[in-house]
Protein backbone atom coordinates (compact mmCIF):
# COMPACT_ATOMS: atom_id res chain seq x y z
CA UNK A 1 0.00 0.00 0.00
CA UNK A 2 2.75 2.57 0.99
CA UNK A 3 4.64 2.24 -2.35
CA UNK A 4 1.94 2.15 -4.72
CA UNK A 5 1.03 6.02 -2.56
CA UNK A 6 4.20 7.29 -3.11
CA UNK A 7 5.03 6.39 -6.76
CA UNK A 8 3.38 7.46 -9.89
CA UNK A 9 2.45 5.39 -12.66
CA UNK A 10 5.78 5.88 -14.40
CA UNK A 11 7.62 4.45 -11.33
CA UNK A 12 9.35 7.87 -10.38
CA UNK A 13 8.60 9.01 -7.07
CA UNK A 14 6.17 11.51 -5.16
CA UNK A 15 8.45 13.39 -3.42
CA UNK A 16 5.93 15.35 -1.37
CA UNK A 17 4.32 12.40 -0.66
CA UNK A 18 7.79 10.03 0.62
CA UNK A 19 8.55 13.46 2.96
CA UNK A 20 4.57 13.55 4.39
CA UNK A 21 5.10 9.50 5.23
CA UNK A 22 8.63 9.95 6.89
CA UNK A 23 7.42 12.73 8.73
CA UNK A 24 3.95 10.60 9.64
CA UNK A 25 5.79 8.05 11.31
CA UNK A 26 9.28 9.75 12.71
CA UNK A 27 8.12 13.00 13.27
CA UNK A 28 11.53 14.53 11.63
CA UNK A 29 12.84 17.60 12.98
CA UNK A 30 15.19 18.47 10.07
CA UNK A 31 14.22 18.72 6.81
CA UNK A 32 15.08 15.51 4.13
CA UNK A 33 17.37 16.15 1.61
CA UNK A 34 18.48 14.96 -1.73
CA UNK A 35 22.36 14.90 -3.11
CA UNK A 36 23.32 14.58 -6.63
CA UNK A 37 26.33 14.75 -9.02
CA UNK A 38 26.47 16.16 -12.06
CA UNK A 39 29.10 15.22 -14.83
CA UNK A 40 29.23 19.21 -15.59
CA UNK A 41 28.48 22.60 -13.93
CA UNK A 42 25.69 23.28 -16.68
CA UNK A 43 23.86 20.36 -15.72
CA UNK A 44 23.80 21.43 -12.36
CA UNK A 45 23.28 25.53 -13.01
CA UNK A 46 20.02 24.29 -15.08
CA UNK A 47 18.31 22.42 -11.75
CA UNK A 48 15.20 24.83 -11.53
CA UNK A 49 15.89 27.63 -8.86
CA UNK A 50 19.56 26.54 -8.20
CA UNK A 51 21.31 28.87 -5.94
CA UNK A 52 25.13 29.12 -6.36
CA UNK A 53 27.41 30.21 -3.47
CA UNK A 54 28.64 33.50 -3.24
CA UNK A 55 31.57 32.89 0.16
CA UNK A 56 34.00 29.84 0.40
CA UNK A 57 32.06 26.62 2.23
CA UNK A 58 32.41 23.61 3.55
CA UNK A 59 30.42 20.45 2.11
CA UNK A 60 28.62 20.23 5.78
CA UNK A 61 27.11 23.93 5.29
CA UNK A 62 26.15 23.00 1.76
CA UNK A 63 23.95 19.99 3.01
CA UNK A 64 23.10 22.50 5.94
CA UNK A 65 21.56 24.83 3.32
CA UNK A 66 19.84 22.37 1.97
CA UNK A 67 18.44 21.15 5.50
CA UNK A 68 18.12 23.91 7.68
CA UNK A 69 17.13 26.81 5.12
CA UNK A 70 14.94 25.01 3.01
CA UNK A 71 17.63 26.19 -0.14
CA UNK A 72 18.23 23.80 -3.13
CA UNK A 73 22.03 24.88 -3.94
CA UNK A 74 25.06 23.69 -6.07
CA UNK A 75 28.58 23.87 -6.24
CA UNK A 76 31.58 23.04 -7.86
CA UNK A 77 35.16 22.45 -6.38
CA UNK A 78 35.83 26.06 -6.64
CA UNK A 79 33.43 26.91 -3.94
CA UNK A 80 34.64 24.61 -1.28
CA UNK A 81 37.54 25.26 1.27
CA UNK A 82 39.81 22.37 0.42
CA UNK A 83 40.67 19.11 -1.19
CA UNK A 84 39.17 17.38 2.23
CA UNK A 85 35.27 18.36 1.36
CA UNK A 86 35.96 17.71 -2.15
CA UNK A 87 37.44 14.27 -2.57
CA UNK A 88 34.84 12.79 -0.91
CA UNK A 89 31.98 13.70 -3.47
CA UNK A 90 34.37 12.77 -6.37
CA UNK A 91 35.23 16.83 -7.08
CA UNK A 92 39.04 16.11 -6.43
CA UNK A 93 41.21 13.78 -6.75
CA UNK A 94 43.09 11.34 -3.98
CA UNK A 95 46.51 13.04 -4.42
CA UNK A 96 49.38 12.11 -2.51
CA UNK A 97 49.24 15.43 -0.52
CA UNK A 98 45.61 14.17 0.74
CA UNK A 99 46.24 10.91 1.26
CA UNK A 100 49.04 11.76 4.00
CA UNK A 101 46.88 13.98 5.85
CA UNK A 102 49.64 15.85 6.95
CA UNK A 103 47.58 19.01 7.84
CA UNK A 104 45.84 16.32 10.35
CA UNK A 105 49.04 15.66 12.39
CA UNK A 106 48.44 17.40 16.01
CA UNK A 107 45.26 18.87 15.33
CA UNK A 108 43.20 15.46 15.26
CA UNK A 109 45.83 12.47 15.30
CA UNK A 110 49.00 11.85 17.13
CA UNK A 111 51.44 11.36 13.74
CA UNK A 112 51.11 11.49 10.75
CA UNK A 113 50.62 7.86 9.90
CA UNK A 114 48.07 8.05 12.33
CA UNK A 115 46.38 10.78 9.71
CA UNK A 116 47.23 9.03 6.46
CA UNK A 117 45.65 5.94 7.86
CA UNK A 118 42.58 8.01 8.68
CA UNK A 119 42.42 9.33 5.28
CA UNK A 120 42.56 5.75 3.15
CA UNK A 121 39.93 4.63 5.64
CA UNK A 122 37.63 6.98 4.20
CA UNK A 123 34.93 6.15 1.35
CA UNK A 124 35.14 8.56 -0.99
CA UNK A 125 33.68 9.09 -4.84
CA UNK A 126 35.83 8.56 -7.45
CA UNK A 127 37.55 11.25 -9.19
CA UNK A 128 37.20 11.89 -12.81
CA UNK A 129 33.62 11.73 -13.80
CA UNK A 130 31.72 14.50 -11.60
CA UNK A 131 32.61 18.25 -11.96
CA UNK A 132 29.75 19.49 -9.76
CA UNK A 133 26.93 18.21 -7.06
CA UNK A 134 23.43 20.14 -5.72
CA UNK A 135 21.63 19.40 -2.73
CA UNK A 136 17.58 20.26 -2.69
CA UNK A 137 14.98 19.54 0.32
CA UNK A 138 13.39 16.32 -1.19
CA UNK A 139 10.11 17.30 -1.19
CA UNK A 140 10.70 20.55 -4.10
CA UNK A 141 11.40 17.49 -6.63
CA UNK A 142 14.22 19.46 -8.29
CA UNK A 143 16.42 16.52 -8.28
CA UNK A 144 14.13 13.88 -9.93
CA UNK A 145 15.83 11.98 -8.51
CA UNK A 146 18.94 12.32 -6.52
CA UNK A 147 21.74 10.15 -6.60
CA UNK A 148 20.95 9.43 -2.15
CA UNK A 149 18.95 10.46 0.40
CA UNK A 150 19.94 12.24 3.94
CA UNK A 151 17.92 12.15 6.52
CA UNK A 152 18.81 13.61 10.38
CA UNK A 153 17.32 11.84 12.62
CA UNK A 154 17.52 11.39 16.33
CA UNK A 155 18.62 7.53 17.82
CA UNK A 156 15.04 6.84 18.54
CA UNK A 157 14.11 7.87 15.64
CA UNK A 158 16.90 6.28 13.62
CA UNK A 159 16.40 2.88 15.19
CA UNK A 160 13.11 2.85 13.44
CA UNK A 161 13.79 4.05 9.99
CA UNK A 162 16.42 0.92 10.68
CA UNK A 163 13.77 -1.20 11.99
CA UNK A 164 11.67 -0.16 8.61
CA UNK A 165 14.83 -0.78 6.37
CA UNK A 166 14.70 -4.22 7.85
CA UNK A 167 11.24 -5.46 8.19
CA UNK A 168 11.00 -7.02 4.99
CA UNK A 169 14.09 -9.29 3.43
CA UNK A 170 16.02 -8.58 6.53
CA UNK A 171 19.95 -8.00 6.67
CA UNK A 172 22.28 -7.22 9.39
CA UNK A 173 23.62 -3.77 8.86
CA UNK A 174 27.42 -2.84 9.46
CA UNK A 175 29.07 0.68 9.62
CA UNK A 176 32.16 1.99 10.52
CA UNK A 177 33.49 5.28 12.16
CA UNK A 178 36.30 7.17 10.63
CA UNK A 179 35.94 10.01 12.94
CA UNK A 180 36.95 13.17 11.62
CA UNK A 181 35.36 13.88 8.21
CA UNK A 182 32.36 11.15 9.13
CA UNK A 183 30.33 12.45 5.72
CA UNK A 184 32.94 9.81 4.28
CA UNK A 185 30.48 7.58 6.16
CA UNK A 186 27.58 9.15 5.69
CA UNK A 187 27.48 10.40 2.03
CA UNK A 188 30.72 9.30 0.75
CA UNK A 189 29.62 5.65 1.53
CA UNK A 190 26.24 5.72 -0.13
CA UNK A 191 27.75 8.08 -3.39
CA UNK A 192 30.33 4.96 -3.49
CA UNK A 193 28.25 1.78 -2.83
CA UNK A 194 24.63 2.38 -3.11
CA UNK A 195 24.02 0.88 0.17
CA UNK A 196 22.23 2.68 3.35
CA UNK A 197 24.70 4.15 5.47
CA UNK A 198 24.53 5.69 8.65
CA UNK A 199 27.11 7.79 10.46
CA UNK A 200 27.52 10.03 14.07
CA UNK A 201 27.99 13.33 12.11
CA UNK A 202 31.55 14.72 13.27
CA UNK A 203 32.73 17.97 14.44
CA UNK A 204 32.58 19.91 11.76
CA UNK A 205 29.24 18.92 10.29
CA UNK A 206 28.00 19.97 13.84
CA UNK A 207 30.48 23.44 14.19
CA UNK A 208 29.67 24.36 10.50
CA UNK A 209 26.58 22.24 8.79
CA UNK A 210 24.37 23.05 11.79
CA UNK A 211 24.08 19.35 12.67
CA UNK A 212 22.34 18.68 16.18
CA UNK A 213 23.90 17.29 19.03
CA UNK A 214 21.38 14.55 19.17
CA UNK A 215 20.90 14.13 15.41
CA UNK A 216 22.52 11.27 13.74
CA UNK A 217 22.58 11.07 9.58
CA UNK A 218 21.45 8.09 7.65
CA UNK A 219 22.25 8.70 3.51
CA UNK A 220 20.36 6.02 0.88
CA UNK A 221 19.92 5.90 -2.01
CA UNK A 222 15.93 7.04 -2.85
CA UNK A 223 14.81 3.24 -3.78
CA UNK A 224 15.19 2.08 -0.35
CA UNK A 225 12.84 4.80 0.84
CA UNK A 226 9.14 3.05 -0.26
CA UNK A 227 10.73 -0.13 1.61
CA UNK A 228 11.54 1.62 4.92
CA UNK A 229 8.17 3.62 4.40
CA UNK A 230 5.74 0.42 4.27
CA UNK A 231 8.08 -1.38 7.02
CA UNK A 232 7.24 1.66 9.58
CA UNK A 233 3.66 1.87 8.77
CA UNK A 234 3.36 -2.08 9.70
CA UNK A 235 5.36 -1.55 12.78
CA UNK A 236 3.01 1.33 13.69
CA UNK A 237 0.13 -1.17 12.94
CA UNK A 238 2.36 -3.57 15.64
CA UNK A 239 2.34 -0.67 18.17
CA UNK A 240 5.87 -0.06 17.24
CA UNK A 241 5.59 3.58 16.73
CA UNK A 242 7.47 6.99 17.25
CA UNK A 243 7.47 9.40 19.68
CA UNK A 244 8.64 5.76 21.78
CA UNK A 245 6.49 6.33 25.83
CA UNK A 246 8.31 5.45 28.50
CA UNK A 247 7.07 2.36 30.13
CA UNK A 248 8.64 2.44 33.55
CA UNK A 249 11.83 0.60 34.83
CA UNK A 250 9.83 -1.08 37.55
CA UNK A 251 6.34 -2.12 35.73
CA UNK A 252 5.32 -5.84 35.22
CA UNK A 253 6.32 -5.75 31.27
CA UNK A 254 3.71 -8.24 30.40
CA UNK A 255 1.14 -5.38 29.88
CA UNK A 256 3.77 -3.35 27.60
CA UNK A 257 4.74 -5.73 26.03
CA UNK A 258 0.98 -7.59 25.12
CA UNK A 259 0.35 -4.56 22.77
CA UNK A 260 2.79 -5.76 20.09
CA UNK A 261 3.27 -9.46 20.99
CA UNK A 262 0.59 -12.02 20.60
CA UNK A 263 1.69 -13.77 23.20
Amino acid sequence: MAEKMITTDAGSFDWAEIVAELNRYLRLRATPVGMKMFETREEMEAVPRIRRPSHVHTTDQIVGQACRNGWTVGITMDDLVGAQCGTVIGLHPRSDEWLNGSRMKGVWYETEEDAAAHQVAMDVLEFGRFQAMAVSPLASGRLDPPDICLIYATPAQMILLINGLQYSGYQKLSWGCVGESSCADSWGRALKTGEPSLSIPCFAERRYGGVQDDELLMAMPPAFLPKVIAGLATLSNNGLRYPIAPYGVNNDVREGMGVSYAR
